[in-house]
């Protein structure tokens, strides 16, 4: 007996030596960390799925230090046009495109490897190893015997998303892929090229059922990310976009029964470019009408760090603009530039959520602008700076007591880069920051029959309330924690605003001015 094994365990060695001649055994990645070290305000992030797991685990790692519990990913473009990362794939020496009876050749460049559930005529849908690398080809005929077809020509760089899922539900985290992006209208990059709505959504069933046969018992999967952008405004009855997610989102519905669809719209402030707050709520309502039934959260981009919304107080419409918004609408004052803050938007949307959607915020964590030294983002353009934990925290003020959950675009490289190996990043500055309290709303609330202040934000447990312009100083009375946390102090406001600084019970502080309501 000692023998056979000894001989199975020679055979064993000798058969790997043959599948990885003349390699060193790879390292295991790094154990994982499963700590939560700084619980920030922000709990989700876009994310770049890795080929390399272990780089994975390091950025899920990270993102989970400070309290990040959602991923999501940007879907690739559905391209109606040629693309030179195809020259490689071959079959037999061939295209991989000839194929007798192609009506359209599609391409998409991707991070994820699939499975057999994308995969559905055999002879034609395929996967192929070309000259070192892997595609897929895939035909979208409704019946693997039409004698026309269009077919989709996949590359991909590794299985980045399945990396992702791994570690996430490891983290006990959420990803929320991103839906196959619809080609563009030539000239109007802006608007989906309904021309190509036929095979985007066939070949979004594709994906997805693919999905569902890898993922749907992962703890991690959560959804679909809708990866087409739109503004949340007042829309006409025939719009292109809303058309769009009607015809995506009913195959999410017909493929994925009960995961959530994520939708981030953009709001913009700018006079003469953008449009006022009270359109919001019809625009939040177009989109949820698209859900297909389905659960929906609504990220409504802040527009902070593209420079299309201003962060300010209701007391500083005429003071000038921040420094870092003047490249974008000049040096005037906020009201002279902009309709409306984020917050009057963020009210405006949240005085009508629809039934079936939760409204989340996307805080957008970066600048419009990069200035000399900083690091951020240059390629794909346009240009972004880095921000910083303190405007994050206004951002974070400003989408008040009505954001269910506040997310941000995006981790890599706005909340990893460094402008040289020894300067901190910004998530380096929310480690090492995070316990500064951040105030996200204020009203009058009576306890026990007394009067009183009710203040609502992160970090308040414990110290003090500070009331200006009358500088009083009030010990707080009672705390609690649900989704915001709770300070409540015995104070009479003597007019409708006041400056609020409050200090926690590790003695950090922070102030924000509010209307009592």
């Amino acid at each position: 007996m000692h023998r056979i094994i000894l001989w199975l365990v020679v055979v064993v060695a000798f058969m790997v030596s043959l599948v990885v001649p003349g390699k060193p055994e790879i390292e295991a990645c790094q154990s994982r960390d499963t700590r939560v070290v700084a619980p920030y305000a922000v709990t989700g992030y876009w994310v770049m799925p890795r080929a390399d797991p272990c780089v994975t685990r390091r950025m899920v790692e990270a993102i989970h230090a400070i309290g990040g519990d959602t991923m999501i990913t940007f879907g690739p473009r559905f391209s109606a046009r040629e693309d030179p990362d195809f020259a490689d794939c071959l079959v037999d020496g061939r295209p991989c495109a000839e194929v007798p009876g192609v009506r359209h050749v599609y391409t998409y460049v991707t991070s994820e490897e699939f499975g057999k559930g994308l995969l559905r005529c055999p002879g034609l849908d395929r996967r192929i190893e070309s000259r070192g690398r892997i595609f897929y080809r895939v035909s979208l005929a409704g019946s693997c015997q039409d004698p026309v077809q269009d077919l989709v020509l996949i590359a991909t760089d590794g299985d980045g998303l399945g990396n992702l899922m791994t570690e996430a539900a490891a983290y006990g985290m959420t990803v929320f892929p991103g839906l196959p992006a619809a080609p563009q209208l030539a000239g109007k990059p802006w608007e989906p090229d309904a021309a190509h709505t036929a095979a985007l959504t066939a070949f979004t069933a594709r994906v997805l059922a693919d999905y569902r046969e890898r993922f749907w018992r992962s703890s991690a999967f959560g959804g679909v990310y809708q990866s087409f952008e739109l503004a949340m405004r007042t829309r006409s009855a025939k719009d292109p976009i809303i058309e769009l997610y009607a015809a995506q989102h009913k195959v999410v519905a017909a493929t994925l029964p009960g995961k959530k669809i994520v939708v981030s719209p953009y709001i913009d402030a700018r006079r003469g470019r953008g449009f006022p707050p009270d359109q919001v709520e019809q625009g939040l309502a177009d989109i949820a009408a698209t859900r297909a039934g389905l659960p929906m959260a609504v990220a409504v981009q802040d527009g902070r760090g593209t420079g299309k919304v201003p962060v300010h107080g209701i007391h500083e419409a005429g003071a000038e603009v921040v420094p870092r918004l003047v490249p974008v609408v000049g040096d005037v004052s906020n009201a002279q530039a902009y309709y409306g803050a984020t917050r009057d938007y963020i009210e405006a949307a949240a005085r009508r959520v629809p039934s079936g959607v939760a409204l989340w915020v996307n805080v957008e964590g970066f600048e419009p602008t990069p200035v000399d030294g900083e690091c951020g983002r240059v390629d794909p353009l346009p240009l972004r700076g880095r921000t910083t934990k303190s405007r994050i925290d206004q951002q974070v003020m400003a989408a008040g007591t009505h954001a269910a959950k506040i997310i941000s675009y995006g981790w890599d490289p706005f909340f990893t880069c460094q402008a040289r190996y020894d300067t901190p990043s910004l998530a380096d500055d929310i480690v090492n920051g995070w316990r500064q309290p951040i105030i996200v709303g204020a009203s009058r609330k009576e306890l026990n029959g007394r009067p009183g202040v009710l203040v609502e934000g992160y970090n308040l447990r414990g110290g003090t309330l500070r009331f200006d312009p009358r500088g009083v100083v009030v010990k707080q009375e009672w705390y609690g924690k649900r989704r915001l946390e709770s300070a409540w102090a015995p104070y009479v406001p003597s007019g409708p605003w006041t400056s609020i600084t409050a200090t926690n019970e590790t003695g950090h502080s922070s102030t924000s001015g509010y209307v009592i309501r």
